[in-house]
């Protein structure tokens, strides 16, 4: 169910409110481009500073929006476990195919305590739950035994996998069934983790390239990997592009500079970017062929 090249789609701002048309838009430019499944509010959801209410309506609104077209994989993580289940049941009751949870930030609980916390929300919700790894935003890295451990509850069903060792992830997939799908958090990573036995990507990427980051996926999966080789460099320096800055500045930037959003706002901490690495960004969607 859970494959292929999902979106880690970007909550478009304007005014300082969710602008829900750009963002209805954004929709219909992934299923269009042949994404295989949205997740709002995650990290480049700028899930951090949502209020509970924007971000349950940016939920409804992709579900509504989506309507069962491709799976709807929420952001539903805290680090705050009883904030975690309050978000997850609302994911559920609101219709979406299953939740994304990112590891508790800040915190630094131990690999008992990320067990348990996952352990938690996932006797309380049944609704399938992709775990997050991305320990260089939350200082803490679940170690590939202990995803092993949580991959054994029924609802627990995949990881998306950002710590950037391709050793991690294999030792992930060696100690995991094949129920339990690993998709990348990491869209560089994309074609070497589907060389391995992952099974996709959610990728930052896809919000600017859909079609190209679906094609690498399939061809990937379908075993042509020639062909994928060839496009995985093709998008290669895209991906690095995306990260010049703190993600989601740059895939806004260039969302705006695409005009496929009113607004490249991003919330306070998070900064617009410079205009050297603006125009950094605009040269390279220019050699791509997006503007």
């Amino acid at each position: 169910m859970f494959q292929g090249a999902m979106v880690a789609i970007v909550t478009p701002f304007k005014d300082g409110q969710v602008d829900e048309a750009s963002l209805r838009q954004l929709i219909e430019f992934q299923i269009a481009g042949g994404t295989r499944g949205i997740v709002p509010c995650g990290t480049t959801g700028e899930s951090a500073t949502l209020s509970f209410q924007e971000h349950e309506r940016v939920i409804e609104i992709t579900v509504e929006q989506v309507n069962k077209r491709v799976p709807v994989i929420a952001g539903t993580g805290s680090n705050n476990t009883e904030e975690a289940i309050r978000l997850t049941q609302h994911a559920r009751n609101a219709g979406a195919d299953g939740a994304l949870m990112i590891s508790p930030y800040y915190n630094k609980p131990t690999q008992e305590g990320l067990y348990l916390h996952f352990k938690a929300v996932a006797e309380k919700v049944d609704i399938p739950i992709i775990l997050y790894n991305i320990p260089g935003r939350t200082a803490v890295n679940m170690e590939p035994g202990t995803i092993a451990r949580l991959a054994k509850i029924d609802n627990i069903v995949g990881v998306k996998e950002a710590s950037g060792s391709m050793k991690q992830i294999t030792d992930i997939i060696a100690l995991c069934d094949e129920r339990f799908v690993v998709v990348s958090g990491e869209d560089y990573l994309t074609y070497p983790l589907i060389c391995v036995g992952g099974k996709g990507v959610i990728s930052v990427t896809s919000n600017i390239a859909p079609r190209d980051m679906a094609d690498l996926c399939n061809l990937s999966l379908e075993g042509k990997f020639s062909e994928a080789q060839k496009l995985y460099y093709r998008l290669l320096p895209l991906c690095h592009a995306l990260f010049y800055e703190t993600n989601p500045a740059p895939v806004k930037a260039a969302l705006f500079m695409m005009k496929k959003i009113a607004s490249e706002e991003v919330r306070l901490p998070l900064a617009p970017m410079s205009e050297t690495n603006r125009e950094r960004l605009r040269s390279d969607l220019q050699a791509y062929g997006l503007i």
